[in-house]
């Protein structure tokens, strides 16, 4: 089966609460991007959107949004619930292929357990090639996976657990760690599980390299 008619029999399945990734409670990820400065949070590239509640949160609070995730069913799911907006690019798409033309550069790159699920070297060389195309000079990542103590399958899918270093390295010499916390999330069924916050900024702008893939 492919990894999009996984997630999309997944989201097809299941209620949002019934997901094991669910997370009500936005207090982890939103006391990261309040580390980030008022005026440089602008525009957020959300990965892997799925039907997060953190979608709300952001138009919410007025930012502009690029909202991308592999399953149609998820996106079809989200843009019932926040409905058509202003600022807000939908892109159905495998983070781990080029992004295709025309996506807005982002301000803040915010990642809650999609990184984790790519698996193949090229896989994890697309997605930050995609994160460094996009993110502007000055910009912050928030990447919060599966940490090296954490679950080692997720969705029924193998995982890519990650230490600090690891993040720091494969990001590079252009982006300086603010913050990294280790913090146990319990799941709808009240399983822990392991994760690794960690909130960096673009320092200077590397070569961001060609785009020019094909929508997924």
């Amino acid at each position: 089966m492919s990894l999009r008619r996984h997630w999309n029999s997944l989201f097809a399945a299941r209620r949002d609460g019934e997901l094991g990734w669910y997370e009500e409670d936005l207090t982890q990820s939103l006391g990261f991007l309040e580390q980030v400065p008022e005026g440089e949070r602008g525009r957020i590239f959300l990965p892997g959107a799925g039907t997060s509640l953190l979608v709300d949160e952001l138009l919410a609070r007025g930012h502009e949004l690029i909202l991308n995730d592999i399953s149609d069913q998820a996106l079809a799911r989200l843009r019932a619930r926040v409905g058509e907006r202003e600022g807000v690019t939908w892109l159905r798409h495998d983070i781990s292929r080029p992004l295709p033309e025309g996506v807005p550069d982002a301000d803040v790159w915010i990642d809650r357990a999609v990184l984790h699920f790519l698996l193949a070297e090229a896989e994890i060389e697309g997605y930050f090639a995609n994160l460094k195309s996009v993110l502007r000079e000055g910009g912050h990542v928030l990447l919060a996976e599966f940490s090296s103590e954490g679950a080692t399958k997720c969705a029924g899918l193998d995982v890519h657990r990650y230490s600090l270093d690891e993040m720091t390295e494969r990001l590079g010499e252009d982006f300086v760690l603010l913050r990294h916390e280790h913090y146990t999330y319990v799941n709808p069924f009240g399983d822990e599980r392991p994760y690794l916050y960690a909130l960096y900024r673009r320092d200077s702008r590397a070569d961001a390299g060609a785009r020019g893939g094909d929508p997924a």
